[in-house]
């Protein structure tokens, strides 16, 4: 399952740092510091995210 949370990462991590770092630029942040922290954070958030969404699709694949 690792291969897929791995996969999935690539798409949901630049997904998430891409719209935090939009949303940081929405309130006026654009120093390099502000910009920098924001992609960050979508990038630590994706981890999780991207491990529950490779868990659906291996149980939705095994079922299969």
């Amino acid at each position: 399952m690792f291969k897929l949370a791995a996969m999935v990462y690539i798409i949901v991590g630049s997904m998430l740092a891409g719209s935090f770092v939009v949303a940081a630029l929405t309130v006026d942040r654009m120093d390099a510091a502000s910009i920098s922290i924001a992609a960050l954070i979508g990038a630590l958030i994706a981890l999780p995210v991207s491990w529950v969404i490779a868990g659906k699709l291996n149980k939705a694949i095994r079922s299969a």
